[in-house]
């Protein structure tokens, strides 16, 4: 365990130092090689779960400290150890005789006495330390201010439950792949396996325990897939039909191109800039048996790619805050800043103004992104209408959106992550 808290304080100081979750996590786990699988999984919950609550560990961490503590690596240790005290199940005298430890392996010896004494000072005080922190918002909600106030302000009826779902565990749910199996007979498969699931959309199943994927009965045979019931809306919404020109124009790791495929006999083109997450996307392809065009190019740049040949549907899955999908990364509430907000509105919207000239009259483009924030979703969509009076918003009655929550905007919540869809049709 000692060295799976310095590990995870590795990753945890990364973090707060710029790096996502996703490219330092892998990194730790490579070098962690020699680790059994059950200290593996212990890593990435220390991960996952110190970033998570951050908010609140930040808060009682200051608390503690009699004055600012002298190295970063220092702070993410004690981070992720009053992680363990707070939210797990370990042994605190185990915890804390093992970030002492830690803390020496890591080279802060002199610091031996800190730490022990500030984790044995929160078992102590922690009943007063929490109920403090329940009076400070960004302690309780565990995200930035700006963030609560934006999330208050754009949602005054539900804001309190967007917070708090970011600080849950995710639903697992699987995508059944409808040319090799009905959604019953994959939930016979997982109920044959010992494996509890429930039906969460027409062919999605969400399983009751998560597990890794390679030990999801019927993964590697292409029957099921990973994809969120939230992401599942999107070829239901597109309205595709057979013989359709349909491009997936920012289709990276490939898992709403391959339900499209999935859905119906379509001409399809898989668009995405990054080299690396191309080859995800003929991954996914070739596991699920299924046939599409995959390129690398700028979907922003139309005139590299698109042939002349309009489309019938388009789904513009755009670069967002991923603010829908912050239980899934926590680190990204640490790592944004407001001021993201607005560069990504910059960015969809060159997109959506480039995607447009490739819609056939007739056609639709489905604009989506995995935000709750109003300035990439709704508002983007109004000044779109405004810049284009040949397109038309049409009813997602079959969305079934959330109460309360502007048209086309999913929540959050146990079902599902956030999502943001409209549909337009050019005239």
């Amino acid at each position: 365990m000692i060295a799976v808290q310095r590990l995870a304080s590795r990753v945890v100081a990364e973090v707060l130092a710029g790096a996502s979750l996703a490219a330092s996590l892998p990194r730790a786990l490579r070098d962690a090689s020699s680790l059994a699988a059950s200290e593996r999984a212990a890593l990435q919950d220390l991960c996952y779960g110190t970033l998570r609550h951050l908010g609140r560990i930040n808060f009682h961490l200051d608390a503690l400290l009699a004055r600012p503590l002298p190295d970063a690596g220092l702070r993410a240790l004690l981070v992720v150890a009053l992680y363990q005290l707070a939210h797990t199940r370990a042994a605190p005298y185990a915890v804390v005789d093992q970030a002492v430890e830690a803390a020496v392996s890591l080279g802060f010896a002199r610091a031996r006495g800190l730490v022990n004494a500030i984790l044995r000072n929160f078992l102590r005080q922690r009943d007063a330390l929490e109920a403090r922190a329940d009076r400070d918002e960004v302690a309780r909600y565990s995200h930035p201010r700006w963030w609560i106030e934006r999330i208050r302000a754009e949602y005054p009826q539900h804001w309190t439950q967007v917070l708090a779902s970011a600080n849950e565990h995710p639903p697992l749910t699987l995508r059944v792949n409808a040319r090799r199996a009905t959604r019953d007979e994959s939930a016979a498969e997982l109920a044959a396996a010992g494996l509890a699931a429930r039906p969460s959309g027409p062919v999605a199943l969400t399983l009751e325990v998560p597990l890794p994927v390679e030990r999801i009965p019927g993964f590697a045979a292409g029957r099921v897939s990973v994809q969120d019931a939230g992401a599942q809306r999107a070829a239901a919404l597109l309205g595709l039909a057979a013989g359709q020109r349909v491009l997936d124009a920012c289709a990276a790791p490939g898992g709403k191109a391959a339900h499209i495929l999935e859905t119906a006999d379509v001409e399809l083109v898989a668009l995405d800039s990054d080299p690396a997450r191309i080859d995800r996307i003929r991954q996914n392809f070739a596991r699920l048996g299924l046939a599409g065009a995959v390129a690398q190019a700028d979907a922003g740049r139309p005139g590299d790619w698109w042939d002349g040949r309009a489309f019938d549907r388009v789904l513009a899955d755009v670069p967002c805050t991923a603010s829908g999908v912050v239980r899934r990364h926590p680190d990204i509430r640490w790592l944004r800043r407001e001021s993201d907000i607005a560069r990504f509105a910059a960015q969809q919207s060159a997109l959506l103004d480039a995607l447009w000239q490739v819609v056939a009259g007739g056609g639709k483009l489905l604009y989506a992104t995995c935000s709750v924030f109003a300035e990439e979703n709704g508002r983007q969509v109004a000044r779109f209408l405004e810049r284009h009076p040949d397109a038309r918003m049409r009813p997602l009655a079959e969305l079934g959106g959330d109460a309360g929550a502007p048209a086309g905007q999913l929540l959050p919540d146990h079902q599902h992550d956030g999502f943001y869809y409209a549909l337009l049709e050019k005239l």
